[in-house]
């Protein structure tokens, strides 16, 4: 899986697919919490247009790395049920998957006003994360073999 996601001229299209899908899910967010994460997100974009698609094309291979258990079983355990369906059903080891690599990041980054944003809203981002679990698996579906 991983391969498949960073094969040279692939690694890029994948990242540009999953920066929107962050746009996206930001976007969507409302209330208070909303807008914490919107200014989170602000800032951290404020410090480079760039910064979302190249961090994400940075971390894509690990990001892959700690969700290809999951893909691996669905196509054991439950090849029949799309990969949205079946990430909404285990959104809370997406998120786990996930959420476990950027904490490390976080932990490791010298940027202090990123590490900052992400320990404000960190209390909340596997609720977050959990809820962009389908979009997550739709994106996967479209980029896997």
């Amino acid at each position: 899986m991983v391969e498949a996601l960073t094969a040279p001229g692939k690694r890029r299209v994948v990242a540009l697919d999953v920066a929107r899908a962050i746009d996206e899910e930001v976007d969507a967010k409302g209330g208070l919490g909303g807008l914490a994460i919107k200014g989170a997100y602000k800032i951290a974009r404020a410090t480079n247009r760039d910064f979302v698609p190249n961090t994400v094309e940075r971390l894509l291979p690990e990001f892959a790395a700690r969700l290809e258990p999951l893909v691996d079983e669905h196509r054991r355990e439950a090849a029949g049920v799309p990969l949205e369906a079946y990430f909404t059903q285990r959104a809370g080891a997406v998120a786990d998957a996930l959420l476990s690599l950027t904490d490390e990041k976080a932990r490791q980054t010298s940027a202090g006003t990123v590490r900052s944003a992400y320990e404000k809203l960190r209390p909340s981002a596997r609720k977050h994360v959990e809820e962009a679990a389908p979009r997550i698996g739709g994106l996967l579906a479209r980029h896997l073999p």
